[in-house]
């Protein structure tokens, strides 16, 4: 047993437990606790960063700090990447890793980027031999400590037992999207309809505050009946009825509006290549673009219901 996980691949001749050797590039808010769980699991985490601060934090996680990418995979067998877009993606694939790492490695990339950004990667993987995937995550940081995230991937249908094997120290659940790209283009609907659905909710609850109905006895209401989303009953933006909720926190911690902004204007660009209508995905940027600019980008997304009541102040004063 392994704190209720999977322990390490065993050898069935023998019951011996053996590890994998993991690099994992990119040790920010997400890939900090992601990196964490591998080397709880027992594997041997070779992590690296830009950032001494997260390397340190590594480290202290049960990590080896590694002095360069090209250090962090040269033996993996295993190679994750966590990073912050799609330019540095294809910088750090094209250039640090692929030739780098063995030829029989498996290589995850977590990030979320464009689908065209992780099609290319990919290709440039497969055409030096590597089994890639692209495999961004839903959760957030909670979830991301936890090892409770849910993974999107996009990969060859041969190689997905491989790729979700890696990921299950990490993972919630992982499901095949498709093929390569179709890990990004499920993360990027699957976010702009979460966006859409948190703007929903603020609405709603500044309207039902306005009315004269408590906000938590809405919730009372909207969550067992036909108002009821993951917006409501998992991450409600009032306060009180939802504990694990970062409105109990000041907003802080899950899942920032800037990272949010991303991802919509993600799906903005993907609408635009592709000629689809998402009228309310464009609203959805332009509001949470207005509450970064105002300043408050790092605080979580669901703090857009205090722009909604007209109470940024106190976000100013928190």
């Amino acid at each position: 047993m392994n704190n209720g996980r999977r322990c390490p691949d065993s050898d069935a001749d023998t019951g011996r437990e053996t590890m994998t050797k993991i690099a994992f590039i990119g040790l920010g808010n997400m890939g900090g606790g992601m990196a964490a769980n591998q080397a709880k699991a027992g594997h041997a985490v070779a992590a690296f960063d830009l950032s001494a601060a997260a390397l340190e934090r590594a480290s202290a996680a049960g990590c080896a700090p590694a002095a360069s990418v090209a250090e962090a995979v040269r033996d993996a067998e295993v190679v994750i990447t966590m990073l912050p877009a799609g330019p540095h993606v294809h910088k750090v694939y094209a250039e640090q890793i692929i030739g780098a790492a063995p030829s029989n490695a498996l290589l995850l990339d977590c990030s979320t980027i464009d689908v065209e950004t992780a099609r290319k990667v990919a290709g440039l993987a497969r055409d030096a031999g590597y089994a890639f995937a692209d495999a961004p995550v839903s959760g957030g940081t909670a979830a991301a400590d936890a090892g409770t995230l849910a993974f999107m991937v996009g990969c060859d249908e041969g190689d997905f037992a491989r790729v979700e094997a890696a990921l299950e120290p990490m993972s919630r659940i992982t499901i095949r999207a498709g093929d390569h790209g179709a890990g990004q283009a499920a993360k990027i609907c699957n976010n702009m309809l979460l966006g859409v659905s948190m703007l929903g909710t603020c609405e709603a609850i500044a309207l039902a505050e306005k009315l004269g109905l408590e906000p938590e006895r809405f919730f009372e209401i909207a969550s067992k009946s036909s108002g009821q989303c993951w917006s409501v009953t998992s991450y409600y933006p009032w306060p009180g009825p939802v504990p694990t909720a970062p409105s109990n926190r000041d907003y802080q911690g899950g899942f920032a509006a800037a990272m949010m902004l991303k991802d919509l204007k993600l799906a903005q660009e993907a609408a635009a290549k592709s000629g689809a209508s998402t009228p309310l995905g464009a609203q959805a940027e332009a509001m949470y673009a207005l509450f970064d600019g105002l300043g408050h980008g790092g605080r979580d997304f669901s703090a857009m219901l205090q722009m909604l009541r007209g109470r940024l102040a106190d976000l100013d004063a928190g």
